[in-house]
């Protein structure tokens, strides 16, 4: 019999790098789609990855890769051209006879969202609803990897502190590994998650004092959460260069947070998985190095 070939976009990321490690597991042909053919590339090849390079918003692409698929993953940055992308992904997968899809999408997406990517992700939704190609999508909370990048590694590792505007909202950290097995365990057997949309959350809500507690548990230090406002949030971001949707939304996203929108513990991951997502403090053992020993 034929193993099954499956597809994943940002292969060399955080969710679907940890889901091609699960998929290697498994008896099935992995094929990644990639922005370029770097080092990375090289290394997925290594494994046993077959890679192609393409762009999510060239249709010629994306039907390039999306040939002799059973089921692929559509991941997109925080960028214009998600709703585009979406289109071609999902006509690319109808015609190619793609039996499931599974979308990243986020916890905060919806009709009304006052951030246009979150609006944008809720209409990524509806158009692969209406492709009529089964799909799976996939809403996470903010993900645990955010203490390990930009300013919030550097300051935890540095000064034992970090500053976001989320003030005492809370959620539970979902770390890109968890995501990864479900996301493989999905693509691997679709059937029963056909149709559905599935909140994923880490094992434990906590505000960011409540993160800053866990990592000071874990890495033998005092760690300390400081809010900040918004606005200077805004002005940190522009001062980083990011581009204005990026920013527009993670300023938008910062007053959901505080209003409950990333609120939830894991429902999901143990009951298809069968194994519980890690708490913030395997997190920081798992990422010791990165927050500073």
């Amino acid at each position: 019999m034929t193993q099954q070939t499956i597809l994943i976009t940002g292969g060399t990321g955080a969710t679907g790098g940890h889901a091609i490690e699960a998929l290697r597991q498994m008896p099935v042909n992995i094929r990644a789609m990639l922005r370029k053919d770097d080092e990375r590339a090289a290394a997925l090849r290594t494994q046993g990855v077959e890679t192609v390079v393409g762009d999510l918003l060239e249709i010629d692409d994306v039907r390039a890769a999306m040939d002799g698929v059973s089921s692929a993953y559509f991941l997109y940055p925080l960028l214009p051209g998600l709703i585009t992308a979406t289109a071609y992904f999902a006509q690319a997968a109808q015609e190619a006879g793609v039996k499931a899809i599974v979308n990243m999408s986020q916890i905060s997406a919806r009709r009304d969202s006052a951030s246009h990517q979150a609006r944008d992700h809720w209409m990524s939704e509806r158009v692969f609803d209406w492709s009529g190609v089964p799909v799976t999508h996939l809403r996470p909370t903010f993900f645990a990897e955010w203490l390990i990048r930009g300013a919030q590694m550097q300051t935890i590792a540095r000064d034992n502190m970090f500053r976001l505007p989320f003030g005492t909202g809370r959620h539970a950290p979902i770390a890109a590994q968890d995501q990864g097995r479900v996301i493989a365990a999905i693509l691997a057997d679709p059937a029963p998650h056909a149709g559905k949309t599935y909140p994923l959350c880490g094992p434990v809500e906590m505000d960011y004092h409540g993160v800053a507690a866990a990592l000071s548990e874990e890495l033998g230090r005092t760690i300390v959460y400081e809010p900040m406002e918004v606005e200077a949030y805004r002005a940190q971001l522009q001062a980083r260069g990011m581009p204005e949707q990026t920013i527009q939304h993670l300023c938008a996203v910062a007053f959901d947070y505080r209003d409950g929108v990333f609120e939830g513990t894991d429902r999901i991951i143990e009951s298809i998985t069968g194994i519980p997502p890690m708490t913030v403090q395997a997190f920081a053992e798992a990422n010791r190095t990165a927050l500073g020993g």
